[in-house]
């Protein structure tokens, strides 16, 4: 994994680049904690070997864990960054290209990159507090925790 200051005024901008055989998720916490961001948007296109997506049970308060064990194109990446009780945290979702034409979607568990996966990360000018909601079973973004 590589990246790169590609703005720097009152928010930063990096470009984050994944080579094959990076497992995206894990570069992305890597790179998140080391640059320490606590608030950031996330895009992205590229492509993975095979990956795991998740789709939120509001029954069982879990991911349910969607295999895409086969090369994939990524369509759509788009998630944040909000810092959580464990540190800084990644919320990204995605919708996945397969050979056929068809597409799956869901928040990324996990993604074996293949050929490349470009990363755009906007840091926003504010610390964003993600907080479990217990009602809920997830942690959201709240604002009234949150600074600018």
């Amino acid at each position: 994994m590589k990246s790169k200051i590609v703005e720097d005024a009152d928010v930063v901008t990096y470009v984050v680049v994944c080579d094959q055989g990076d497992e995206a998720m894990a570069s992305l916490k890597q790179f998140v904690r080391s640059e320490r961001l606590e608030a950031a948007q996330i895009t992205g296109v590229g492509g993975f070997d095979r990956a795991t997506v998740g789709w939120f049970d509001r029954m069982t308060r879990q991911f349910r864990h969607i295999p895409v064990d086969e090369p994939s194109e990524v369509l759509s990446l788009i998630g944040d960054v909000a810092e959580g009780q464990d540190g800084p945290g990644l919320n990204i979702h995605v919708v996945l290209g397969l050979s056929d034409g068809t597409t799956r979607g869901g928040h990324l568990i996990e993604g074996q990159v293949f050929p490349t996966l470009e990363l755009v990360v906007t840091e926003n000018p504010a610390e964003l507090r993600r907080v479990m909601h217990p009602g809920l079973g997830v942690a959201l973004i709240d604002l009234d925790r949150s600074q600018t």
